[in-house]
């Protein structure tokens, strides 16, 4: 199929500015088309909906065309309204800069920039040298401000009188459009991408080509990224899931898509892998045949932490994943295990307790609050459901000593199936 198709069947084609751009993408030779997407680097990392938009341009790519990923230097210091309710905080430009350069090694990780078909750039470059006159003059009076206030990022703005918009936030629009033209003169691009809440920031760009150089330029959005609650994910948002390895770690990167939920499963394979249709329906099938198993989200976690952290890293996590409900749970390190149990259920005990003939079982059972009494606990081990550091425990050996402390100091207990609660002996 042509790649119009591809993103089709992805469900990563949410609004088009011309329906023209079905035939130019599917029939488009090697090279013959130019696309870009942004990228202001806000944060000290991009997160997971910003992936959408650097695989768009990694298909692109493979797809023969030429991409330009821009990183906004210039504009991040200003600041975008889309899909914000209130102002940003302003970037002093010694962050600015830090974050640019981590955003930019991670959209690098993720295109073939050894090719001469990707190019990473930064609007800083023509930006930060700007007229003011000049600008106003030659960009500026080409819209209108009843035009820009219709533009969705801004009228829920303006429709929240205590926040409001600054005229700072209010030019955005105007840059974004002036990038579009800076790529179009320099290089030819006529397509740009982005997420849905750019529509507005993407067809200026569009209108202001076509009107000062009378040329046809395209604009493509795709659905936002969403949780199960209907949020957004962004750069502000709480629970945000980062890429860089130092804000989320690659063990919770992997754990939340293992715990997409099955009504979301399929998308989110569809849009952050490379998976084929085939490969993709049959995960479908998989889905609502036998949901229990996972199959999708475990493939759906191993595609993804393979492409944003690495094969290798990935097997580790998948060990790690694995060794959870199993004895193999004492070879992990204690990094990695930290990791694992970082949200865990979690109990400081004195480590006197295990001197002498060690802590009974029931006592810790107990204290951890995984059984509400002494008599409920004793049931639990007299029927093989207690679990320490996932060895069952059988009631002829119900003692705990230092020797099953976990890199001297931990203990990890478990109820059945899957409730655990750690103890630290201190």
């Amino acid at each position: 199929m042509g790649i119009f198709d591809d993103f089709t069947y992805r469900e990563l084609v949410y609004q088009v500015t011309s329906e023209d751009l079905i035939g130019i993408m599917n029939h488009a030779q090697s090279g013959e088309l130019t696309c870009y997407a942004g990228f202001d680097p806000t944060a000290q990392s991009l997160h997971l909906g910003n992936l959408i938009q650097i695989l768009l341009l990694r298909r692109l790519q493979l797809a023969g065309m030429n991409v330009i990923a821009l990183v906004g230097g210039a504009t991040a210091l200003v600041g975008d309204p889309s899909g914000k309710v209130a102002e940003r905080s302003m970037l002093d430009r010694s962050t600015s800069h830090d974050y640019l350069e981590n955003v930019s090694g991670q959209i690098e990780n993720l295109l073939d920039t050894s090719s001469s078909t990707a190019r990473i750039l930064n609007n800083a470059d023509w930006l930060e040298s700007l007229n003011l006159v000049q600008f106003l003059r030659e960009i500026g009076k080409h819209f209108t401000v009843n035009q820009m206030i219709s533009k969705e990022s801004v009228r829920q703005r303006l429709a929240r009188p205590e926040q409001g918009i600054s005229f700072t936030e209010f030019t955005y629009m105007l840059l974004q459009a002036y990038d579009f033209l800076q790529l179009y003169d320099a290089y030819g691009c006529r397509l740009q991408t982005g997420a849905s809440d750019q529509w507005g920031n993407i067809t200026m760009g569009v209108e202001l080509i076509g009107r000062i150089r009378d040329v046809v330029a395209y604009g493509l959005t795709t659905p936002l990224l969403q949780r199960a609650d209907g949020s957004k994910f962004g750069k502000t948002e709480e629970g945000t899931i980062w890429l860089d390895p130092s804000l989320t770690s690659p063990y919770r990167f992997y754990q939340y898509l293992v715990r997409v939920d099955d009504s979301e499963v399929v998308f989110y394979l569809k849009a952050l892998t490379f998976l084929t249709a085939d490969e993709i329906e049959d995960l479908r099938e998989k889905v609502a045949s036998r949901p229990e198993k996972r199959e999708a989200q475990l493939a759906l976690a191993k595609e993804v932490c393979t492409l944003v952290h690495g094969a290798h890293t990935t097997m580790q996590v998948q060990a790690a994943s694995n060794a959870v409900y199993s004895e193999d749970i004492a070879s992990l390190d204690d990094k990695l295990f930290a990791e694992v149990f970082f949200d865990a259920p979690h109990t400081i005990l004195p480590r006197s307790l295990l001197d002498g003939g060690g802590y009974d079982i029931v006592d810790a059972l107990t204290a951890s609050g995984l059984s509400e009494s002494k008599s409920r606990a004793r049931v639990t081990v007299e029927q093989g459901g207690a679990y320490v550091n996932n060895h069952r425990i059988s009631p002829s050996e119900h003692l705990i000593d230092r020797s099953m402390l976990l890199y001297d100091r931990y203990l990890l207990l478990r109820r059945g199936k899957r409730e655990y609660h750690l103890l630290e002996f201190v």
